[in-house]
Order: C-alpha cells, then sequence, then structure tokens
C-alpha cells in the first residue's frame, strides 16, 4: 500500500513559513537529493491555496535547467486537492468531501507513494485523521520567533518513532519519523 509522506522544512523554532507567508529561508542543497524523494512518489496531496500558489508554477525565464527540471518533474505527478470549493482543473482532481475515505481508496491504488505537501490546514486536517505515514521534516538551521507553526491546535499527543536522521552540509537536519500505533 502507499505511504502518505509529509516532506516539509520547519525552522529550528518550529514554523513552516513566516509570519507574512515568506519561505526564503528554506534551503535547497543537492546533496539532500531531493530528486530522489521525487522519484520515490507518483502522487501529491495539496490544500487549495497551496495548489493555487505552487500546483501550476513555472519557474521565470532564464531559471537554470536545475530548476526547469525540478518543476518538470513536480508537474508530472498525479496531483490531489483538498478543498471545500468544488473546482474543474485539467490538472488536478478535487476532493471536497470523505477526505479519510478517498486517501485510503487512494494509497490502495498501485504505483509509488504520495506526497502531502500542505498547507498548514491541510496537513492538521491529516494528523487530526492519522492519514500520515511518514513525517520527513528538514529542521532548518534559522530561527524566526514567530510564523505558521508546524504542529498547531493538536486535539491529543502525537507519538512519533524516529526511523532515520540525515545532515546536510548547509546545516539543515532532516528527521523522519512513523506514528506510534
Amino acid at each position: 500500500m502507499k505511504k502518505v509522506i509529509l516532506d516539509l522544512a520547519v525552522t529550528l523554532d518550529g514554523f513552516i513559513e513566516g509570519s507574512n507567508g515568506e519561505i526564503d529561508w528554506c534551503i535547497m542543497d543537492d546533496d539532500m537529493d531531493f530528486d530522489g524523494f521525487l522519484a520515490s512518489i507518483d502522487t501529491i496531496f495539496y490544500g487549495r491555496t497551496s495548489y493555487d500558489a505552487w500546483g501550476n508554477y513555472q519557474p521565470e525565464d532564464g531559471a537554470s535547467a536545475v530548476e526547469q527540471k525540478l518543476w518538470q518533474d513536480v508537474h508530472s505527478k498525479n496531483k490531489f486537492v483538498f478543498s471545500s470549493q468544488e473546482r474543474q482543473d485539467p490538472n488536478a482532481t478535487f476532493i471536497s468531501s470523505d477526505i479519510a475515505k478517498k486517501v485510503t481508496e487512494i494509497k490502495q491504488q498501485d504505483g509509488k507513494d504520495i506526497w502531502l505537501y500542505g498547507g498548514a490546514g491541510l496537513i492538521k486536517s491529516f494528523i487530526q485523521l492519522g492519514l500520515i505515514d511518514t513525517y520527513r521534516i528538514s529542521v532548518h538551521p534559522v530561527a524566526l520567533g514567530s510564523g505558521k507553526p508546524l504542529f498547531e491546535d493538536l486535539k491529543e499527543r502525537l507519538q512519533l518513532k524516529l526511523v532515520k536522521t540525515n545532515t546536510f552540509r548547509s546545516g539543515v537536519v532532516q528527521l523522519i519519523y512513523e506514528p506510534v500505533r
């Protein structure tokens, strides 16, 4: 069965974006093997706001070949958007109800794993519904002091088991956890 993987950058003080939505603190180094991660998935789950911002994003003219390939790889995946707004979109399937049931159906399909991209509201819903199989949290060596926290409004304690760590030359430390069930 496919796994839902939350792969996310977070600051040392636990924020996934700054107070104004900024993510300029995120580091993308080649030793992080993001291409390898993209090769391990065939599906991306978005919230509507994140999809509207990034789901069809195209790099600027003159962007490096590496950046162009990265976005080409991202856009080659199956995209599902979880939103209360129903919408027809040739690049994505919109899901507006029965989140847990739909996620279970998608996980049972043949193929590779699923990237839970976000945003914060969707991540919160997936945490509360117990739909995340793997947490890949990349802690970046910066503290913002304020912003959007990763773990917000938890209804109950979230027990996780550390299964792997990766340290990158930039100082980013990736922590890979699985829920204790």
